[in-house]
């Protein structure tokens, strides 16, 4: 079994080389980001580094304020596109690509149909988002399959909710938002009646904090009645979003990352994922949910794999900001112990603050600790997002997005960091982030200890390590010890292997040689029950000691 390690690319920003960075920029002026970026050479270096799965965000056209219309393709409000590039979930038409992402405009599906073929040739796997929840304020499909009804277009707009309605309505209302949407646009937007909201807004007036870019898709539950669900017949949109699954599948995409699954019923995935299967069996779907006491229903209902975000990622942050002790990924852990091998866990994404950002730790190193236990104590997927393994600090001022520390999807922009690893102008720290990465992605492709073994928590007996997490990894004869230091300087430290570990993993009292598997330092080690083992770790990073029995052949 593969350990599944996730490279997560805002497709848009990734290949832009682009330097000028205006603050609210066009694509004119800041530039963007291709499909073609993504050549034979980059997906090599991409799957050099352990990597097994590309997903890119944003690859399904959305909603921009760059004008297409010569291309045939509609032209979006500007009041209701959340800055100059668009957000990737305000999807515009499920059956097309992004035209920003294509060097030929007219050519755009073909683009990526070449980019699967480019990703499959380098033995990596394709993600791409569904966004199963909302759409665009004014999505309209261009491209759909002969035969297929667009969103809404038989919706009886008269009744607010309608089991066989794709939209919910505010009948006799006109959307009318609580802020000044227009900013000087010669013609309103206007929408009567009003849709309700894609965060669950049932009105005709939502604020600025609310996804006001998008509507709300309906999946036969009425929301204006206390949530009652009504999924017999089955409703028309199951059938619809069904389609567009099959369609990407069809395409040679090998997942689906599901944005927001959780605000879309159950018993949706349950049809969706087994009609996919049907034609596509190794398909995987991973489900954006953020609810632990969901998670195994969603899990029962067709999902591989569901972000650990309130458990696994809020624990490491506390821990790296020192707001809390090592012992809590322990705790973390337990919580999600029965279904453990369909946690993924990351420590960035596009929704979360860059390590490295003030916002968060001020500096990526910080969050290597974090990192290799996430990547190295389960079997578990991991997801690395673009940038993270550089350090990039997500301190730019890029426009719709602010000064929030995290990297814009809202706007036409490149990365810092990405820019100069390409023109190897990275600084020395840098370089040893990156270093320190690919080798743990690599130790976790490359040890059974890490992609089949047993785990074993050493923390219970470690009391004393407040900023250090210790645990083992096994599988055969190959035995792991991986103690990661979260401590801001070097530490001399006593780890403690319990009797338990030797009886639950089968070892063997006796001399051992450990071979750092990050530095290929070498160490001798006396192995017996409740002895401890002194080592001495740098600050922000880790020892993955590989023990080899001295009398083994």
């Amino acid at each position: 079994m593969d350990k599944v390690l996730i490279y997560q690319v805002l497709t848009r920003l990734f290949g832009n080389r682009n330097l000028s960075r205006v603050e609210n920029g066009t694509i004119a002026e800041n530039g963007c980001g291709k499909m073609a970026d993504f050549t034979p050479k980059v997906l090599k270096n991409i799957a050099s580094m352990g990597m097994t799965h590309v997903w890119y965000t944003g690859i399904i056209r959305h909603a921009t304020q760059t004008d297409y219309t010569a291309y045939g393709i509609p032209r979006q409000h500007p009041a209701i596109v959340k800055g100059k590039a668009g957000s990737p979930y305000a999807i515009t038409d499920y059956y097309d690509v992004d035209p920003d992402l294509a060097v030929n405009v007219e050519g755009r599906m073909s683009e990526f149909e070449q980019l699967v073929e480019r990703t499959h040739a380098a033995g990596l796997k394709v993600i791409i988002d569904f966004v199963p929840n909302h759409v665009a304020r004014q999505y309209h499909s261009i491209c759909k399959p002969d035969g297929v009804e667009d969103l809404g277009a038989g919706d009886n707009q008269q009744h607010g909710f309608d089991p066989q309605n794709n939209f919910y309505y505010c009948p006799g209302e006109r959307f009318a938002p609580y802020f000044d949407l227009y900013q000087g646009e010669e013609e309103p937007y206007i929408e009567e009646p009003a849709k309700a909201t894609g965060n669950d807004h049932f009105d005709c007036a939502p604020s600025k904090t609310d996804w006001y870019e998008t509507v709300k898709l309906n999946y036969g539950v009425d929301y204006y009645a206390g949530c009652i669900g009504y999924f017999d017949p089955i409703p028309d949109t199951w059938y619809k979003m069904t389609e567009v699954l099959l369609f990407w599948a069809s395409k040679g995409v090998d997942a689906f990352r599901c944005d927001m699954a959780e605000m879309v019923p159950a018993e949706f995935w349950r049809f969706a994922t087994k009609s996919v299967r049907e034609d596509y069996p190794d398909i995987k779907f991973i489900g954006e949910v953020y609810n632990p006491y969901d998670y195994r229903r969603y899990l029962l209902n067709g999902f591989d794999w569901l972000y650990d975000k309130v458990g696994m990622y809020d624990t490491m942050r506390s821990v790296i900001c020192h707001h809390a002790p090592t012992s809590a990924i322990s705790n973390a852990w337990k919580q999600t112990d029965d279904i453990r091998d369909h946690m993924l866990y990351f420590l960035e994404n596009h929704d979360e603050q860059r390590i490295g950002s003030d916002f968060f730790a001020a500096d990526g190193k910080k969050g290597v600790p974090a990192m290799i236990a996430s990547v190295l104590m389960q079997q578990n997927p991991y997801m690395l997002y673009a940038g993270e393994e550089y350090g990039e600090r997500g301190m730019d001022r890029e426009g719709f997005s602010g000064h929030d520390g995290r990297t814009t999807i809202f706007d036409y922009w490149s990365l810092d960091t990405l820019c100069r690893a390409v023109s190897n102008q990275l600084t020395l720290e840098e370089k040893q982030l990156f270093d320190i990465h690919k080798k743990t992605f690599q130790i976790a492709r490359k040890e059974k200890a890490v992609s089949e073994g047993l785990f074993f928590d050493l923390m219970y007996v470690n009391g004393h390590l407040e900023r250090q997490y210790a645990f083992l990894r096994k599988a055969g004869n190959d035995l792991l010890l991986v103690v990661c230091n979260f401590e801001d300087h070097d530490v001399d430290i006593d780890v403690c292997l319990p009797a338990h570990a030797f009886d639950y993993l089968q070892l063997k009292e006796a001399p051992a040689m450990a071979t750092d598997l990050l530095t290929k330092e070498k160490q001798s080690f006396m192995l017996r029950k409740d002895t401890m083992l002194r080592m001495e770790i740098n600050a922000h990073s880790g020892r993955v000691w590989k023990l080899k029995l001295v009398n083994d052949k």
